[in-house]
C-alpha cells in the first residue's frame, strides 16, 4: 500500500473543492464541453491570481512553499469555508488560520454578552481587536469601543492613549501580561502582514511597548486580577477576568469583569452611569467636553493602503 504524503492530500484536497464549482458558480460562461466537473486549473489560477504553472504544481502534490496571502485568495476562489480553510493551511504547513473580524460571530454571541449585563464583557480575536462588547464594557471603556472599526484594538488603546488616562491602575502588570498573550497568539500568524505591520506600528508609536515586545515573554490567556481606575469618581474598582472560548470561531474568546466585592460591584455600577469623557483623567476629560472620546489613531500599514 502507497502512504499518502501531506502534499498528496493537499492536492486532493485542492482538486475535490475545485471540482464542486462550476463556472457559473465562478460567474464564468459555461464554455466547451468540459471532462471533468467543476472549474479548470488555469481557471482557478486565474480567478485567485496566480501562476497556472504554480498552481498545477501545488495540486499536484509537488513540495513548494505557499504563502499566507496566496492560500487565502485560492480559499476564497474556491469558496472554503472556515473548517477548510484551517484544513488548507494545516496541510500546506502554513502555522496561521484565517484572521477573526466581528462579521464571524454569530448573532447570538452578542445576545451572551448583552445577558452578561451588569458584568462588563468582550469578544476580542487573538490580536485584541474588539468584536463585539455590551453596555456595561462600553461605559468603562468608550475610548475603544467608540474608536474607528481599524483601531479599535485593546493593545494599541493601551499604549497609546496618555498614561494619564489609562483605565489600569495596575498598568504594567497588565500590560506585561497582554503583551505576552499577544506573543503566544502572534506564533500562530508569523508571516501576516496584518499581524507583522501592527507590530510595526506599534512599536514605532510606542517605546513602552517596543521593550516589552523585545522581552519576548509568552502566556496563554488565563484568569486574572485587574484594577481599574475610575476617574471622575476617584475610586478604583478590582475584578477579576474570564476568558471562555468560542466554539467554532479560531481565536475568539469572551472576557468578562467580575467585580471582587460588593463595593467594587457599586463603583462600576456608579461610573458607567457617567458621560463618556468620565473615562479620561480630569484634565483631558475637560478638553474633551462634549466631544467624542479622545483615541489615538492608527495609521493603516503600507501594505494595506
Amino acid at each position: 500500500m502507497t502512504l499518502t504524503t501531506q502534499h498528496d492530500e493537499l492536492g486532493r484536497f485542492l482538486r475535490s473543492r475545485r471540482e464542486r464549482i462550476t463556472p457559473a458558480d465562478a460567474g464564468l460562461p459555461p464554455g466547451p464541453r468540459r471532462r471533468t466537473p467543476g472549474l479548470r486549473r488555469e481557471e482557478v489560477a486565474q480567478l485567485a491570481g496566480v501562476g497556472v504553472t504554480w498552481y498545477t504544481w501545488l495540486e499536484q502534490g509537488r513540495p513548494i512553499n505557499a504563502s499566507v496571502q496566496v492560500l487565502d485568495a485560492i480559499a476564497r476562489t474556491l469558496r472554503l469555508d472556515r473548517a477548510e480553510r484551517e484544513h488548507l493551511y494545516r496541510l500546506a504547513d502554513v502555522p496561521t488560520v484565517p484572521d477573526v473580524s466581528a462579521e464571524c460571530l454569530e448573532p447570538e454571541v452578542q445576545a451572551i454578552l448583552d445577558g452578561l449585563d451588569p458584568l462588563a464583557a468582550v469578544v476580542y480575536n487573538g490580536r485584541y481587536d474588539a468584536l463585539a462588547w455590551n453596555a456595561t464594557y462600553d461605559g468603562l471603556f468608550p475610548g475603544l469601543t467608540h474608536a474607528p472599526a481599524g483601531e479599535r484594538n485593546a493593545l494599541w488603546q493601551m499604549f497609546t492613549v496618555p498614561e494619564c488616562c489609562s483605565g489600569m491602575a495596575n498598568r504594567i502588570v497588565e500590560l506585561r501580561s497582554m503583551v505576552a498573550t499577544f506573543r503566544g497568539a502572534y506564533g500562530r500568524h508569523l508571516r501576516e502582514p496584518a499581524w507583522t505591520g501592527f507590530i510595526e506600528l506599534l512599536s514605532a508609536a510606542s517605546p513602552e511597548f517596543a521593550a516589552m515586545w523585545a522581552r519576548h515573554d509568552v502566556a496563554e490567556p488565563v484568569r486574572r486580577a485587574k484594577v481599574l481606575r475610575l476617574h471622575r469618581t476617584g475610586r478604583q474598582a478590582h475584578v477579576m477576568t474570564t476568558s471562555l472560548v468560542i466554539s467554532g470561531v479560531p481565536e475568539t474568546r469572551i472576557v468578562v469583569y467580575t467585580p471582587v466585592s460588593e463595593d467594587d460591584r457599586a463603583a462600576l455600577a456608579e461610573f458607567v452611569t457617567l458621560p463618556p469623557g468620565a473615562s479620561l483623567c480630569p484634565v483631558h476629560a475637560g478638553r474633551a467636553a462634549g466631544a467624542a472620546p479622545v483615541t489615538a489613531r492608527r495609521p493603516e500599514p503600507a501594505a494595506a493602503r
